[in-house]
């Protein structure tokens, strides 16, 4: 006979410690069965060797080694999640799924047919706010409408902040399911094996200099959080209750929840110009330009020793991206969408409300972005922010040799001519 249960879908949300929707499965009265599935839908765009899953599977595998403790751990499951829940709906007792909040097109698409397929067999799917601070979209204007505007966002943000917003929700006592034999797969079982690149741990402490570090990639004056808060290793809570007194570090908190909202309310950016004026813009697409970017060979220093940077380590510094991102939409006049999904599948740190958001801000299409005719020198940025070269003498030992490409573009004329293609693209 089954044993009547709750179970608790991991996500996002790859910790025990609070954790909102597992906080209140464990406080269900029911003993709560732990699944993660391995989605197919996503696994099958990935390389093998994808950093970001081996990241996960080694997270999951630590947590089930502490469920063990109660004689419990976690289920896996590779496939697509409509057919599994079939399956644990078939094999368990299930009183109720519970699992917290996703706010990207494709996880709202799924979530709605686990939803309709609890429905349909009774049972209750219950969803929580747990990687956001504030309601998705709560945070509007007056009359309603989401803001598209950071700046007014964060201030309505930080007005409506409150301390049972940022409350620990781990439970007092735990109650698991008994999983008595249950194995934890390995990679390969999975169909993926361990990538050289790893995720750095991430640092609460030690920040104080962040502000006058933070545009300075030959400083290791950075949190490492985001890939933390992607994946869900550190609740986001912990995050801002830890910063509450540091605006800045404060500050790249909520412009993550401002490009989530943006996302949500505008869900067609994912492959559409935010500002529609601006979808007369000829870009020019150049293959072989493309390819230099990628593999930085543009002869740019700061620009290629950023693109080695990401190729070597699923990393790169937040002044280097936007540099990098600014250089191939604005100097190679390449479409913002070709960088944003290199971007995805390098990043480790990769979010696809921030990804697009922030390349709709280099390209000048998207919401408060940067105006057109802000076109960084990549040599100005380099006195500024790299003025000894520790960045780009440990990402180019090239630079300075024979072997280095000469430029690919001359930054006059390809300012010049981003210039006149978007003021001849733009419409009113």
């Amino acid at each position: 006979m089954t044993q009547p249960t709750a179970v608790f879908w991991f996500r996002r949300d790859l910790r025990l410690e609070d954790n909102v929707a597992l906080y209140h499965a464990q406080i269900s009265g029911l003993p709560v069965l732990p699944v993660f599935i391995f989605d197919d839908d996503i696994l099958e765009d990935l390389d093998r060797d994808d950093a970001r899953v081996g990241f996960i599977h080694e997270t999951l595998e630590g947590i089930h080694r502490k469920l063990k403790d109660w004689n419990s751990g976690i289920r896996v499951y590779v496939g697509r999640p409509v057919e599994v829940w079939n399956d644990i709906l078939s094999e368990y007792e299930v009183h109720a799924i519970y699992s917290n909040e996703d706010y990207e097109p494709y996880g709202i698409k799924r979530d709605k047919q686990i939803q309709n397929l609890a429905k349909e067999q009774g049972v209750a799917f219950l969803q929580f706010k747990d990687h956001v601070v504030q309601d998705i979209g709560s945070v509007v204007k007056a009359d309603g409408l989401p803001y598209t505007v950071y700046t007014p966002y964060k201030n309505q943000w930080l007005s409506r902040l409150t301390s049972d917003m940022l409350a620990n929700h781990t439970p007092r006592e735990w109650n698991w399911f008994p999983l008595s034999k249950s194995e934890f797969p390995d990679l390969n079982s999975i169909g993926f094996k361990k990538s050289e690149i790893g995720v750095k741990p991430y640092q609460l402490s030690g920040l104080e200099n962040y502000e006058d570090e933070r545009d300075y990639p030959g400083i290791d004056g950075t949190s490492n959080l985001s890939p933390h808060l992607r994946f869900g290793t550190i609740s986001v809570r912990t995050v801002v209750n830890t910063f509450r007194n540091n605006a800045v570090l404060l500050s790249e908190v909520i412009w993550r929840e401002f490009f989530m909202q943006i996302l949500w309310h505008f869900p067609d950016v994912v492959t559409r110009n935010f500002k529609s004026k601006y979808n007369g813009v000829q870009w020019r697409n150049n293959n072989e330009e493309f390819d230099a970017w990628c593999t930085g060979m543009t002869g740019y220093p700061m620009v290629d020793a950023g693109m080695r940077e990401l190729n070597a380590t699923g990393y790169m510094h937040n002044r280097v991206r936007m540099i990098t991102a600014g250089f191939l939409c604005k100097h190679l006049l390449i479409d913002w969408r070709w960088g944003e999904a290199y971007f995805a599948k390098k990043l480790l740190d990769y979010e696809l409300s921030s990804n697009n958001g922030n390349w709709q801000w280099s390209a000048g299409t998207g919401c408060d972005a940067a105006p057109y005719f802000r076109i960084f020198n990549p040599d100005t940025q380099v006195k500024k922010f790299d003025a000894e070269q520790k960045y780009i003498r440990k990402w180019l030992p090239d630079w300075g040799t024979l072997t280095y490409p000469r430029p690919i573009v001359d930054h006059k004329m390809a300012r010049e001519r981003a210039l006149k293609t978007y003021r001849d693209g733009i419409s009113e």
